[in-house]
């Protein structure tokens, strides 16, 4: 009886898995292109701040981190919990206002914001100004749901990711 079931509870444990769902709809907000009118939302929201992820069509790793990472629910959740979350094609030629005000292009803000290599995901405080970031993908959920940990507790004022990543991890 026991064997049939523990059996049972194998077979149905997919059941009970989180599926992956679509990160356009589930990680990203959709895009109204006002960045300096989404500070005020973020504030209304109680949200930490704002998270851009600067991303190409055709970067492999901006691919997998859409199909590995941000479809996973508890990645959802969590980011849509802190952050409003929005995408910038780095070639795009779609107007939007930045955090100042300021009328640009998807393409020319992110050359302002120095993201040359895809992903970049940065975060910005509820004034707009960069408080942390991280160039390339992750090396899964775990890791990126830990970025988020460091700037959802403050940690990125005062040690790099890289050391809060360690400290998080026993210190190996």
């Amino acid at each position: 009886m026991r064997v049939l079931i523990a059996l049972l509870l194998f077979l149905a444990q997919p059941v009970w898995a989180q599926q992956p769902r679509d990160p356009a709809v589930y990680f990203f907000q959709p895009k109204l292109g006002d960045l300096h009118a989404e500070l005020e939302t973020a504030r209304r929201e109680g949200k930490v701040g704002v998270l851009l992820m600067f991303e190409m069509d055709e970067c492999p790793f901006c691919h997998r981190m859409k199909t590995q990472v941000l479809n996973q629910p508890e990645v959802q959740d969590y980011f849509r919990r802190h952050f409003l979350i929005y995408s910038i094609d780095v070639k795009g030629d779609i107007p939007i206002t930045d955090f100042q005000g300021r009328d640009t292009t998807e393409k020319a803000f992110a050359f302002e914001q120095r993201a040359r290599a895809t992903p970049v995901f940065a975060f910005y405080d509820l004034e707009g100004r960069p408080i942390a970031r991280f160039t390339g993908a992750t090396q899964g959920v775990e890791e990126f749901l830990l970025l988020g940990r460091y700037v959802v507790e403050g940690a990125y004022k005062s040690m790099p990711f890289n050391v809060y990543k360690r400290q998080a991890a026993g210190g190996r």
